[in-house]
């Protein structure tokens, strides 16, 4: 067995290559079933965010596991090949990375509070496909109780920063007093809902939401003081915005060159703000070749990431410290299991063979044969029985100079060069 962490990320992949591997609840529900039915792999999660695509899971053959991935995303990224964006952890690197991107030290934001609830969905989404047994189980139970130590033993969780905060600090910093503009948020996910409450912390006056569901709208309106409509009235109503911030799940923009240009000219030229958080983005990239247009999307807010990275460098180190033990913890419990099974079949192939051996001897004497003489062939059988295949092995390996396998026969039976006699 060996586990294993395959995957793509903001710092492997530009956001032209991540927006095309983003696949929904359903697909991933559909993915779990069919990786484990058709053996890819006893147990897997699968994680996706706006910043990574990952897979985890417990394989006996990783070659196997690989070419299945392939396969899956050649339907999407058809003749681009992957393999320069992706990457692959097994064992302990594997387990180090999932409690990393656990807790937030492998996120664009160091630290960042999100991740650790993706985490926790994509973990639960699994198990209701049984795609989850005993190993991921498991790991993921002990990840999440190092997500919640680093936070609590170290500075990693000291004023919490997101991607939406981020996003805020960047409107901000264009306009000054965020009292004075109109800010549309296009979606009602966690992340908007989010932005939604930095907004209001930051004193915004007048909030739009506009997203696909109403009802969900109107529900988060209802928390921030805004006013809700549905997508169909977004092209009536986008020029109102001098903000607009979007982060929905959609496969394809909902923001189009057009309607921004429509937008603009309403405006009578006054700049508009966008900032798009989707991935797949949900405004189309050529709105920023518009002139009075600000377009930044989920890569562009880097800059203000590092020096969110710097004020951490202390906390992560710290967190790794945790990370790292905890990890030596679980693989030490996990190649135990591999032990264990491996005494279960050696017990019950031995046990198998005494039986056997038993059951032969019970009818000879049943039959009237001398007890000696069955004591003895039960002996001399079970004797030969048990040294055949090592004695073989052993032989074999004499042959061939392994050295390592005769030195460990050694010390696994305590042998010595001391010459047993009998009298």
């Amino acid at each position: 067995m060996v586990l294993l962490a395959w995957g793509v990320n903001y710092q492997t992949a530009p956001l032209k290559i991540r927006e095309q591997l983003v696949v929904s609840s359903k697909e991933i529900e559909q993915l779990l079933r069919s990786i484990v039915s058709c053996r890819a792999a006893f147990e897997a999660v699968w994680v996706s965010t706006c910043h990574r695509t990952e897979l985890y899971a417990d394989v006996k053959d990783r070659d196997h596991f690989l070419d299945w991935i392939t396969e899956i995303f050649t339907l999407k990224l058809g003749s681009i090949d992957l393999k320069p964006y992706s990457y692959c952890h097994f064992d302990q690197q594997a387990v180090l990375h999932l409690m990393r991107v656990a807790c937030g030290l492998n996120s664009m934001i160091v630290g960042e509070v999100e991740i650790f609830g993706q985490i926790k969905k994509s973990f639960h989404l699994a198990k209701a496909q049984a795609s989850i047994g005993k190993y991921l189980n498991r790991l993921f139970q002990t990840t999440f109780y190092v997500a919640k130590s680093v936070r609590t033993k170290t500075e990693i969780g000291m004023n919490p920063i997101s991607i939406a905060s981020i996003a805020v600090k960047l409107a901000e910093k264009i306009f000054t007093d965020l009292k004075q503009v109109t800010v549309l948020l296009i979606g009602a996910g966690d992340l908007i809902r989010l932005t939604a409450s930095h907004l209001k912390w930051g004193s915004v006056q007048k909030m739009l939401i506009a997203n696909r569901s109403l009802l969900q709208a109107e529900k988060l309106a209802a928390t921030v003081g805004a006013e809700a409509f549905g997508l169909e009235f977004l092209p009536s109503r986008l020029h109102e915005a001098d903000i607009v911030i979007a982060g929905t799940s959609a496969v394809l923009p909902l923001v189009g060159k057009g309607m921004v240009e429509q937008a603009i000219t309403k405006r009578r030229r006054r700049p508009q703000l966008m900032i798009d958080l989707g991935v797949p983005r949900d405004i189309e990239s050529q709105v920023g070749s518009l002139e009075d247009v600000y377009l930044y999307c989920i890569d562009d807010l880097k800059t203000m990431v590092e020096e969110n990275q710097k004020l951490r460098l202390n906390a992560k180190q710290a967190a790794e410290q945790i990370i790292m033990q905890e990890s030596e913890i679980f693989m030490n419990w996990y190649r135990a299991q591999g032990s264990l099974t491996t005494l279960k079949e050696f017990r019950a192939k031995f046990e198998q063979m005494n039986e056997a051996l038993l059951a032969e001897a019970s009818v000879q004497l049943q039959q009237g044969k001398s007890p000696e003489a069955v004591l003895r062939r039960y002996s001399s059988l079970l004797f030969n029985r048990l040294l055949h295949p090592p004695t073989s092995r052993l032989r074999k390996a004499g042959f061939q100079g392994e050295e390592s396998i005769l030195q460990f026969t050694r010390e696994l039976f305590e042998l010595n060069h001391e010459i047993i006699h009998t009298e």
